[in-house]
């Protein structure tokens, strides 16, 4: 069945200020030490910025934000404000309460289209703990739109129905759901009858099938390296073009099989890099058989990549 703009987002321009492809942007950090390189961030927001995608997110688990420290971390956003000529979320997640909230201030502040909170990372919190965390978050942070940001693989999971309890009462304009969980996507979009709210996907290998369900966008690290693919992949999905759309997602799911070889973002990094936008050094050396395998996936990536953008003309 054809999936129209209206299906997928129904009410999108009564309760949705976001919608579409976000790209994840990577952190590039200056050789040699713990700081973020400036000018390289600012490159790389700026071939962000040449795609016709809906925004960036700055400072998530591609953005490799717990390399960084408070000042740094706020310098950033700073600066990816004025530079950007599409709007810019930015994550602000912390260890703590208050290092959340000061970044969230510090954000809006610089201008950002709305911040991002994964639940506190490292230590393990129960779902009395995180229902706590984020209503005294939200209670702190009230004059910037604030989303969920789910990401299981890396941080506390953050229970769909915690999710739905804090959507439901306002506390939140929405969700980055990273999970890849089908079935926690159908229960959040389920809730979206009683209290409208932006739904997005985070996790690339679901995107398709997410984005043709009803989600409002992607939060994309894959749109990081390869955003005319995400965008040819959505432009299809909202057509209802299903033909073109299951084409361009078996490239995508290739891409993505890749990049799971490697720690993230190493494979996102090499091939931004590839592309003319250097990313900064990796956070950890690679084994001498992954560091072989790397220069395997940037033969592969040359050769993949002018099919791909010639498929999505």
């Amino acid at each position: 069945m054809a999936v129209s703009q209206t299906q997928v987002s129904p009410n999108d321009d009564q309760y949705s200020p976001i919608h579409g492809v976000y790209a994840a942007a990577v952190t590039p950090r200056r050789p040699g030490t713990q700081q973020i390189d400036l000018a390289a961030s600012l490159d790389v927001i700026d071939f962000l910025n040449s795609h016709s995608l809906a925004g960036i997110v700055l400072q998530g688990s591609t953005g490799e934000f717990p390399h960084y420290d408070f000042e740094d971390r706020v310098r950033l956003a700073a600066f990816a404000g004025k530079r950007s000529r599409i709007p810019v979320l930015v994550s602000v997640a912390h260890s703590t309460l208050d290092g959340a909230v000061l970044l969230a201030r510090e954000a809006a502040a610089a201008g950002a289209a709305g911040v991002v909170l994964m639940p506190p990372h490292y230590f393990r919190y129960e779902e009395p703990e995180l229902r706590a965390y984020y209503l005294e978050f939200a209670a702190q942070v009230q004059d910037t739109p604030k989303y969920l940001y789910n990401i299981p693989f890396f941080a506390n999971p953050l229970p769909v129905g915690l999710s739905v309890e804090l959507l439901a009462a306002g506390a939140y304009d929405g969700i980055k759901d990273s999970s890849g969980d089908m079935a926690a996507f159908e229960t959040l979009k389920a809730a979206r009858a009683n209290r409208p709210f932006a739904l997005f996907v985070g996790n690339d290998t679901v995107f398709l099938k997410a984005r043709s369900s009803g989600a409002d966008g992607v939060v994309s690290g894959c749109a990081e390296a390869v955003p005319e693919l995400m965008l040819g992949l959505e432009r299809a999905a909202l057509a209802g073009d299903t033909l073109r759309a299951t084409a361009l997602d078996t490239h995508l799911q290739q891409f993505i099989q890749w990049l799971l070889r490697f720690p993230v973002p190493v494979g996102i990094k090499a091939a931004l890099a590839e592309r003319g936008v250097p990313a900064g050094p990796l956070a950890a050396p690679l084994a001498p058989a992954t560091l072989a395998l790397l220069e395997e996936f940037r033969q592969w990536f040359r050769q993949w990549l002018p099919g791909i953008l010639n498929a999505v003309k």
